[in-house]
């Protein structure tokens, strides 16, 4: 066996600590100024599921300590928006502050759920899904097969209430923004628009592809949690018909 001479271990322990240390470091996300009151931190370039699961352990982390000089925590695909209170707290205060939250294990993140969403696939909810059919040269039958057939990833809430960014879909389904959006798209609607899907929580305006309606409540602001999705959840579609539709939308109204 050979032996090292001290010095060369020494130097080599402190390369390895060092080593260690950069890496942490540079694990460590970007966080930006875009504002004299709110700062992005950029977790990646991409949405994943183990990035998202970043971004929901640096929001549980703070807000289980819940700075004095924090206003708001928006989370998006790739991204935290953190906004304080610039009277309360310096930058160098928040930026310490986070660099402590997202050292953190991914561990303190609430546990992604599985939400299952029951959804009536007809053109008489469905206002696209011939349309989107016709367009792959695909039967109804299959677009909703194949719409039903994946886990998607929730990867932001945003646009309206608890309005679930969810993808990716099966390239089959691809499809384009309506080239004139609609002044009015019924709550529940189950749409597809690019390589996402979504469903509109309230009545509104929108451009997106409407291939179904769910009787579930997305958004319901006298629910002690208002959104039925949050950002990591798991999405699978089911299909059902008309009846059943009408049962547990009738459920629903007797609940509310």
């Amino acid at each position: 066996m050979v032996k090292m001479p001290m010095e060369r271990h020494v130097a080599a322990t402190s390369r390895a600590r060092s080593g260690r240390h950069k890496d942490a470091a540079e694990a460590l996300p970007a966080i930006v100024p875009v504002s004299e009151q709110a700062v992005l931190v950029r977790f990646g370039a991409s949405p994943s599921r183990a990035l998202i699961a970043r971004i929901r352990a640096a929001v549980a982390a703070l807000e289980a300590a819940r700075p004095g000089w924090l206003v708001d925590l928006v989370p998006a695909y790739t991204t935290l928006l953190v906004v304080f209170h610039p009277g309360t707290a310096s930058p160098t205060t928040v930026r310490r502050a986070l660099e402590r939250a997202l050292s953190r294990p991914d561990g303190g993140a609430p546990a992604a759920r599985t939400v299952r969403v029951p959804v009536w696939y007809d053109p008489e909810v469905g206002l696209d899904l011939e349309e989107v059919a016709r367009l792959h040269a695909m039967s109804v039958a299959e677009v909703v097969a194949c719409h039903t057939a994946r886990e998607y990833l929730v990867f932001a809430l945003g646009f309206k209430p608890g309005f679930p960014y969810m993808g990716f879909l099966d390239d089959r389904l691809v499809t384009p923004r309506r080239p004139t959006p609609r002044l009015s798209v019924a709550a529940g609607s189950v749409a597809v628009a690019g390589r996402q899907t979504g469903i509109y929580p309230v009545t509104s305006p929108g451009g997106w592809r409407i291939l179904g309606r769910t009787p579930l409540a997305v958004f319901d602001p006298a629910r002690r949690e208002p959104f039925l999705f949050q950002p990591g959840d798991r999405v699978r579609f089911e299909a059902i018909d008309r009846d059943a539709f009408d049962t547990l939308a009738s459920t629903r109204g007797r609940e509310t």
